[in-house]
């Protein structure tokens, strides 16, 4: 080899070496199973947006079943910290750093139909609460109802000393007002704790049914009063987020606003199927209130949004108010 061919070479070789340790390789941090509904709807098309738009830059890879440490309600902490450089949670987990963002969930705030448009309508509104992250997606879920193993639900009477699982404060002060005893409890844990007769139901959205197998354990489904949403967000270690170029960046974002309206969408089909599936298995049986049933929760349910936004100050009222006139 001429000296010539060797420097060609060489500098090949540090091309190619110098392409690959440009390329970042990022990990997903996704406590739901490799099989969730989110999965192949969501997180996976988001991170093969992410390749797409980098032109391969910046590859996403995703660490399913809580791979990168068990636990939903630590998410926020494994982005912060850097273990993984996106994740996926539910502000509800980590309450008290998101008062603002979990406005969203109270009753009358969001349509089921239309709440991500309005929510990424509105990010601005929120952004104080992600100065320790960069958001990437936040999207409204379908609505939690009220399933419950042994005992039927039409009244508030009904649920009288039932302990029943909540996935935020919100949603426990609403089970509070019906009558219930709140449970906080991480979604993972719930199949366990109803089989067990630790917890007597849980309010979730109809997803639950199969990616949950909460039809295995919940015979009867509430629905029809007014209820709360269980917003998600998809969130990004802030230095890692920094370290990108412009427009590596834009691809980020651009693909995090697709992933928003892929989740709603996929949660409100999933959710769909599994109250039908439900509502035609033997032996269970789907409660959907008439008006008046419905109106007896929603009596004493009806100061918890002005409650809520008075305890959070600061512009929670105008952030409700805004909300709800895109509804």
């Amino acid at each position: 080899m001429t000296i010539r061919s060797k420097v060609a070479a060489l500098a090949l070789g540090a091309a190619l070496v110098a392409g690959s340790a440009s390329a970042e390789e990022m990990k997903f941090a996704n406590f739901m199973p490799a099989g969730h509904p989110y999965v192949g709807s969501t997180f996976q098309p988001f991170a093969d947006e992410v390749a797409a738009k980098t032109d391969g830059d910046v590859t996403v890879k995703l660490y399913n079943g809580g791979e990168l440490g068990a636990g939903p309600v630590e998410q926020y902490s494994r982005v912060v910290d850097g273990v993984a450089e996106f994740a996926v949670s539910l502000p509800g987990y980590t309450a008290s750093q998101f008062p603002l963002t979990l406005l969203a969930e109270l009753p009358g705030v969001l349509d089921e139909q239309t709440g991500t448009a309005d929510l990424d309508k509105h990010l601005d509104l929120f952004s104080s609460e992600y100065r320790r992250t960069h958001l990437v997606a936040l999207w409204s879920s379908a609505e939690n109802l009220l399933f419950t193993r042994d005992k039927a639900v039409r009244s508030p009477d009904d649920l009288k000393g039932m302990k029943i699982r909540v996935p935020s404060r919100n949603t426990g002060l609403l089970v509070e007002a019906w009558g219930g005893t709140p449970v906080s409890m991480p979604v993972s844990e719930i199949y366990n704790a109803m089989q067990t007769g630790v917890i007597d139901g849980a309010m979730i959205d109809g997803t639950g049914i199969n990616a949950f197998k909460l039809g295995e354990v919940a015979n009867y489904i509430t629905m029809g009063m007014k209820t709360t949403n269980s917003p998600f967000f998809i969130l990004m270690n802030r230095d890692a987020y920094a370290s990108l170029s412009d427009e590596d960046m834009a691809a980020i974002d651009a693909a995090g606003k697709d992933a928003a309206m892929h989740g709603q969408q996929s949660q409100l089909a999933v959710a769909q199927k599994g109250i039908e599936g439900f509502k035609n298995t033997e032996g269970k049986e789907v409660i959907e209130l008439s008006a008046d049933e419905a109106k007896a929760f929603d009596e004493l349910s009806a100061g918890i949004v002005s409650d809520v936004v008075e305890k959070t100050g600061g512009d929670a009222q105008k952030i409700v108010d805004t909300l709800k006139a895109d509804k």
